[in-house]
């Protein structure tokens, strides 16, 4: 078994599958179901699956479509998107999802990963950071799906998530996002070497050697992707795939 874990990240806007570039521009991949499926063939290690818009419209999680998520994947699933509540996350957490990616709560009423992490433990809370790099130098981390400033630095925020209870944080580059152009290592590698627990690279992964830079150069403990497996060519046709089991041993020894 692989020590690294690598995780398809798929986004839900509405009933449907999505990819963005720069957390803008959402582009129609397929349908949720469709590539469970897939990706149950190929023996993935995890999927994440976060809701891109339900914090910005004010709704909560999806509970009957997370069920049915659930119920096809042979694999661990982490879920975000709307949770605003220790009662959403025990909801999620009630359908037979693993993990809750917690992002918009972590910022405006971060006690809650700790009532979280106490009931179903760390292991169950994953911190999601989405990261932006700043015009002078530095990172801030951006809440609202990257749309509001939080003057917070994802390091340090990072490492409140640990103090109140996270099992995991999920960094992802807003700079990088969609554009597979190699994981910002920098930003990765700052939040990795400020925690205790694993860290999960996202954004701008294109091929095997972009897992291994985010491990050997970023510290990372897992890699989690978009593009890299919706899309083929440089014509960004929609395509579902996983790299092989032996190409992962390759890359990720």
């Amino acid at each position: 078994m692989l020590r690294t874990r690598v995780i398809p990240c798929l986004l839900l806007h509405g009933a449907g599958l999505v990819k963005t570039r720069r957390f803008r521009e959402p582009t129609y991949v397929g349908d949720p179901i469709n590539a469970i499926r897939i990706f149950n063939d190929k023996e993935v290690d995890e999927l994440i699956f976060l809701d891109i818009t339900a914090s910005r419209e004010g709704r909560g999680p999806a509970l009957q479509t997370i069920r049915d998520f659930a119920s096809e994947c042979f694999m661990p699933v982490g879920y975000g998107g709307g949770i605003r509540s220790l009662a959403d996350a025990r909801e999620v957490l009630s359908v037979g999802i693993e993990k809750v990616v917690v992002n918009t709560l972590a910022l405006r009423t971060p006690q809650v990963i700790s009532q979280i992490a106490r009931d179903f433990g760390a292991q169950a809370v994953v911190a999601s950071i989405d990261a932006r790099k700043k015009m002078f130098g530095g990172y801030e981390v951006m809440g609202a799906g990257g749309t509001e400033k939080t003057g917070l630095e994802p390091a340090a925020h990072a490492r409140r998530m640990v103090e109140l209870g996270a099992g995991e944080i999920f960094i992802n580059s807003i700079d990088r996002d969609g554009t597979q152009s190699g994981y910002d290592l920098a930003l990765v590698r700052s939040v990795a070497d400020a925690v205790s627990v694993p860290v999960i690279a996202c954004g701008g992964a294109a091929e095997l050697s972009h897992f291994s830079a985010a491990v050997s150069e970023g510290h990372a403990s897992a890699v989690a992707a978009g593009s890299m497996f919706v899309f083929h060519g440089k014509h960004r046709a929609v395509l579902i795939s996983y790299p092989s089991r032996s190409e992962l041993e390759r890359a990720l020894p």
